[in-house]
Parts: structure tokens; sequence; C-alpha cells
């Protein structure tokens, strides 16, 4: 985001603007309680069938959907990729991990027959996917229009 990062508050629920610098190197606070506000992630969040709506239909930022299983090999030669892009993006990008095996609801929701599937969501809705094994490039490329 040109004007900076959006992070909620976890004590107030109120959507803070802040540059990613600030995010990183110092701890923000929010502006309508003074709560200090969490970090960025620098790693992939864990999503699951339970935590879906508040993960990633709720996050202020896109976030970057990798729907994997464990017994896929394409999804382990794709894992680094996305544990990098998780530091790389931290404060822009949400990016996250959805065992497809162990939640079934969510896969089956959004139609999921093939993975690695790397689903790309805005506001709470399905803006763009990836499927199969993809290059760091490629997968950057899609993202760039929702950074």
């Amino acid at each position: 985001m040109a004007n900076g990062l959006v992070i909620k508050c976890v004590s107030c629920g109120a959507k803070n603007r802040v540059q990613p610098h600030a995010a990183v190197e110092r701890k923000p606070i929010c502006g309508k309680c003074g709560v200090i506000l969490p970090a960025p992630s620098m790693e992939p969040v864990i999503v699951t069938d339970a935590n879906f709506a508040e993960l990633v239909e709720g996050s202020p930022t896109a976030v970057l959907l990798d729907l994997w299983a464990a017994w896929c090999g394409p999804c382990r030669i794709l894992a680094p990729t996305i544990e990098a892009l998780a530091r790389e993006l931290a404060g822009r990008v949400v990016v996250g991990k959805l065992d497809v095996d162990a939640n079934q609801r969510t896969a089956a929701r959004f139609g999921v027959q093939s993975i690695p599937t790397l689903m790309i969501v805005k506001d709470g809705r399905e803006v763009d996917r990836l499927v199969g094994l993809q290059s760091r490039e490629a997968i950057l490329q899609r993202l760039k229009a929702y950074l």
C-alpha cells in the first residue's frame, strides 16, 4: 500500500495505518485506545476452517493463501517460496497456509480440486487464483495489483 499498511488493533478493533518500516522497527500504538499494535507476521499464518473468516475474510490487507497437503510433492517444493514471501511481504500482505486434508470445508467451499492452489483474497473475496507449482516471480506478478 502506498500510504502504509493497515494493522487492526486486537483490543478495540480499530484499523490503524502504519508505515511498513515503523511496524517492523518499533512498536506502533493504536490511535484509538493506545494499546501496542501486533507486529506483522514474518511467517505464514495457519488458516483453518474455524479461523478462516477472521484471518482471511476479515483481513485489512490482501491475503495470499496457500492451499496444500503434506503428501503433495509440489506443495513441499513451493513451501520455501511461500515462507520467503511471508518475510518479504510482511505488513503488506498476509500470507497463510491451509491444509486441505484437515480443512475440507473451506477447500470444498472454494472448489479446490488441484493442489497447490494459491488464492489471493482482498476485502473478503477471492480475486485471483494460481493452480500448480508457481515461481516466486509469477506469484509476485499476480500479487502486484493488490499491494
